[in-house]
């Protein structure tokens, strides 16, 4: 199978996505920029200049508009260049999109919009561009949110995002679009609601989301060499979430680590915690661990931000704890982050 970037296989998949479907269209802040937002939507807006345009900083206006324009018939994208600007559409995506069928018994129509939306992080972007909005978002019915982690489930979730019949809110993290992987090139769907083990193994479950499924993966390299053999789930859906693979998981493993992108308070890893007390208490050999970022704004700062935010090392010193071996010798295994920005 070929390998592509992250960038590209989200591209083709809204390609292929719009060849099939004349009434999906694509709208956003800086969307027909020769960047295309960080590449991926530059084939879209070649193909289809008509259905592909620009527009102004009107987050919660647009929200509605595209809410309508669902209704209608259509399937708008909208696209925010940092998730930190959904804040501003959160009444028509929460109040009106996310309730759209409910409120109204499927007799109004749909709201099959599709939101994606970039995680900020690093190169100085500070507390207001790099906040990653994954659980406020999932805490309502209603609303679908993926996270896509590798460049397959990139496009495969977008596929299956523009064929649903409900608002999805796709997470796309900034450090994965020059990732690659392999991709398919026939429009194959990723299912909402499931999660994949990217990699077997026998002593702990590594629970993770987005990017940190990338460093989960890197820190499990690591932890082989130390005799040690980390399974690895990306979620991929936090909403719906596919509580099944996580269980069956954690009672292969006993251990449970959960590594997300955004804060322990009231966030995904604190949810997966609870479940795996729940419904999995009975298999756990040791109390779960979070590792999430640290617990206040993102920071600007060079050296803060390497504090700021939890890495392969932290993943791969706080499994060596859990299973009660020697992290003293545990070097820095981390990979240069050669971001430049913005978009």
């Amino acid at each position: 199978m070929r390998q592509i970037k992250y960038s590209q296989a989200l591209s083709e998949g809204i390609v292929q996505a719009m060849e099939r479907d004349p009434s999906i269209f694509m709208t956003g802040i800086a969307v027909d920029y020769p960047s295309g937002i960080f590449g991926s939507t530059v084939e879209a807006t070649r193909r289809f200049p008509k259905r592909v345009f620009d527009a102004p900083a009107m987050e919660n206006a647009l929200t509605g508009i595209a809410v309508a324009a669902a209704a209608a018939g259509k399937r708008p994208i909208i696209v925010h260049p940092r998730n930190d600007f959904m804040f501003l559409a959160f009444d028509n995506m929460i109040n009106l999109a996310a309730k759209w069928r409910y409120m109204y018994g499927g007799n109004a129509g749909q709201a099959p919009i599709v939101v994606r939306a970039v995680i900020g992080k690093g190169w100085g972007q500070g507390a207001s561009h790099s906040q990653s909005l994954q659980a406020p978002l999932a805490h309502f019915p209603g609303l679908s949110v993926v996270m896509p982690a590798f460049p397959r489930d990139a496009k495969g979730l977008m596929l299956s995002a523009l064929r649903h019949t409900g608002p999805v809110v796709v997470l796309e993290h900034r450090a994965l679009y020059d990732t690659t992987g392999d991709v398919p090139e026939e429009p194959i769907l990723t299912p909402l609601g499931k999660a994949a083990v990217v990699r077997e193994g026998k002593d702990i479950t590594i629970v993770a989301t987005s990017f940190m499924a990338v460093e989960a993966l890197h820190a499990a390299e690591e932890l082989a060499k130390e005799g040690m053999e980390a399974e690895i789930v990306d979620l991929r859906s936090i909403r719906p979430l596919d509580e099944e693979t996580v269980l069956r998981s954690v009672k292969k493993t006993g251990r449970l680590i959960v590594a997300d992108t955004s804060w322990e308070l009231c966030g995904v890893a604190s949810e997966i915690a609870a479940l795996a007390a729940e419904k999995g208490f009975e298999y756990l050999k040791a109390p779960v661990r979070r590792i999430a970022m640290a617990n206040c704004p993102a920071p600007v700062s060079q050296p803060l931000e390497k504090a700021f935010y939890p890495t392969a090392t932290t993943i791969a010193k706080a499994a060596m704890s859990m299973m009660g071996k020697f992290t003293g010798h545990f070097g820095n295994i981390d990979r240069e982050d050669t971001f430049k920005g913005p978009y």
